[in-house]
């Protein structure tokens, strides 16, 4: 984010917490800070705040905003600072500064309403707080001047949160506004809005009939219908092919392990409170799979590989569950069941580069196939808080120099972000930039020198001494799921038409027989690899065109007499009004282009 627009957005959330503190005395402050696309505060409130009310914050803070007020930092005492808080009535602010008091770390992000934080290893002595007009908050700023200098600003949604991320505490209020430095910025911007309310995923998905939720299973755990699949198992597809084609192999393993193998891989320690547990009949404690790269290095170690047997690769695409709260799951973005395309290559030291680059291709050609332009992103360690991660530092330079130099091979300079590696090694994330401007992070290539140390993975080199082998992990498309709400948002629905459920829909007019000819064509397309569907209800013409569109199908035909008749189909494209005259093998050649 721009660092100065991050402070426009930071100040902007001071800016709607002292309007509601103008609406609502009585309301206590939890964070509240800028993020991507704005900003947002938790509060709590006597009274649930409704749509309705934002109009109310917004008009409050214009108010504010024309006094001119200044944005004032002062230091303090850690024990000043708790006594100001507690005259307030601010207890999330008291037991904040009591957390780091106590334990001399807590997160910077909860103290400060700054989410990309790092933590902090002991306590300050001082802290910092701004005030602005009559409100108070524990703040590492910066902010601007004063706040005619925020710009143009929105409030736009409210939501719930649990403080601090965890379900057993309060439920707070979650403000979410946004800010720029223009109104026409800002217009832009709500305009971006409205058409991602059209294109939004939990909409069109069940709309276009390809995933449904049932209360009876469970939230967060999506249920995908024949059209649904199809999508899934044609991307599938594509990334197998890309695969095969590099020497991958195709492997399957458990959705359930003991929880041994997450002990010995560091997974146990890091994830426990996000697995779904098993304890069988015996006492024995298992774990629903949130991952696969432990299991993959069990398919390695399984016998002794030479040199020359390198690299393996291994691929399997399948589901994994992690046991995320409930307030956290949104559509297919944020789930309980996550399938992931996954792969694995088991290789030397020397062989690392030309492995990655291969992977960077797939991901490339993949991508372009949707139209999505990407720009790498090299995640680093944290190298002053290296407890967060396995292994030694020697091995962590070794790896980020490697993606380093790999990226710069690639004519590319990728923004470093520092702390944001797995706790295993350092990564190479893919970020997409989908038709509304929208960055997602989707693709990432990961290098690992831990597993293998861990699980003693080795090989037989030339001399016939064993060595190390290093792992790389990397998915293409991540989470299918979260891919698929990204592509169906970014599309609106109007997939290519290789992708597409459906391909063709034959709409016979009206008499018996124009529905026999239209199934019996149905069954020659079909028998040419496409996939048809024949629209037998009895409504009218103009309604099933209609819905046909509606479900955004590629290619649809009208079968009346005329068509019955001739050799050429008149063919209407989708989006367009006018026809095409095509014969049936015309029609297969296009689709097979």
């Amino acid at each position: 984010m721009d660092t100065s627009l991050e402070t426009i957005r930071h100040s902007a959330a001071h800016l709607m917490a002292a309007a509601i503190l103008k609406l609502y005395p009585d309301a206590t402050f939890g964070v509240g800070p800028a993020v991507a696309d704005g900003f947002y505060y938790d509060i709590e409130l006597k009274d649930q705040l409704a749509p309705e009310d934002l109009k109310q914050i917004e008009k409050q803070m214009k108010k504010l905003s024309s006094k001119n007020l200044a944005y004032t930092r002062e230091e303090m005492d850690i024990d000043e600072a708790i006594d100001l808080f507690e005259k307030r009535g601010q207890p999330y602010k008291v037991e904040l500064l009591n957390d780091l008091k106590k334990h001399g770390t807590t997160s910077a992000s909860e103290m400060y309403g700054d989410e990309t934080a790092t933590k902090q290893t002991e306590a300050p002595k001082k802290v910092s707080v701004y005030t602005t007009g009559d409100f108070v908050d524990l703040c590492r700023g910066p902010h601007v001047a004063s706040t005619k200098e925020i710009g143009a600003f929105k409030l736009t949604k409210l939501a719930g949160a649990y403080w601090r991320g965890d379900e057993k505490n309060s439920m707070l209020q979650r403000v979410y506004g946004t800010a720029f430095a223009t109104e026409q910025e800002l217009s832009e911007y709500l305009a971006m809005l409205e058409e991602a309310k059209k294109r939004d995923h939990k909409v069109l998905g069940p709309k276009l009939d390809l995933f449904t939720f049932s209360d009876l299973v469970g939230p967060g755990l999506p249920l995908w219908t024949p059209k649904g699949t199809i999508l899934r198992d044609v991307l599938d597809d594509f990334v197998w092919e890309l695969r095969h084609t590099r020497g991958y192999s195709r492997v399957e393993i458990p959705h359930i392990t003991k929880k041994d193998l997450y002990e010995k891989s560091g997974h146990w320690d890091k994830f426990k409170d996000e697995l779904f547990r098993v304890t069988t009949r015996e006492g024995h404690e298992f774990a629903i799979k949130p991952m696969n790269c432990p299991h993959h290095t069990q398919l390695f170690s399984r016998k002794p590989h030479s040199y020359r047997e390198l690299p393996q690769r291994y691929c399997t695409t399948t589901m994994c569950y992690r046991d995320e709260q409930s307030g956290e799951l949104s559509g297919l973005s944020r789930v309980r069941c996550i399938t992931q395309d996954d792969s694995h290559v088991f290789c030397r030291r020397e062989q690392i580069k030309d492995e990655i680059f291969a992977i960077w291709d797939m991901v490339d050609e993949f991508y372009s196939a949707f139209g999505f332009s990407l720009a790498p992103r090299l995640s680093l360690s944290d190298p002053e808080h290296m407890d967060a991660y396995l292994g030694d530092r020697k091995n962590w330079e070794f790896a980020e120099e490697s993606l380093r130099n790999i990226a710069k091979e690639r004519g590319v300079e990728p923004i470093e972000q520092i702390g944001e590696a797995a706790f295993y090694g350092p990564k190479l994330d893919f970020i997409a930039k989908d038709s509304l401007g929208r960055e997602w992070q989707v693709a990432t290539i990961q290098l690992d020198f831990n597993m293998p140390e861990r699980f003693e993975l080795n090989y037989t080199n030339e001399k016939g001494e064993d060595e190390r082998v290093v792992m790389i992990h990397c998915a293409i498309m991540g989470s299918l799921e979260r891919f698929l709400s990204i592509l169906i948002e970014h599309t609106a629905g109007a997939f290519p038409a290789w992708l597409s459920p459906i391909h063709i829909a034959l709409l016979p007019v009206s008499s018996e027989k124009h529905l026999e000819y239209s199934q019996k064509l149905a069954d020659e397309l079909t028998a040419s690899g496409a996939r048809v569907w024949v629209d037998d209800s009895d409504e009218s013409v103009g309604k099933k065109v209609r819905v046909s569109e509606q479900q955004k199908i590629p290619y649809i035909l009208v079968i009346g007499d005329k068509e019955m008749g001739g050799k050429k189909l008149a063919v209407r494209k989708r989006g367009e009004q006018e026809t095409e005259e095509m014969t049936v093998d015309d029609l297969v050649e296009k689709l097979k282009r």
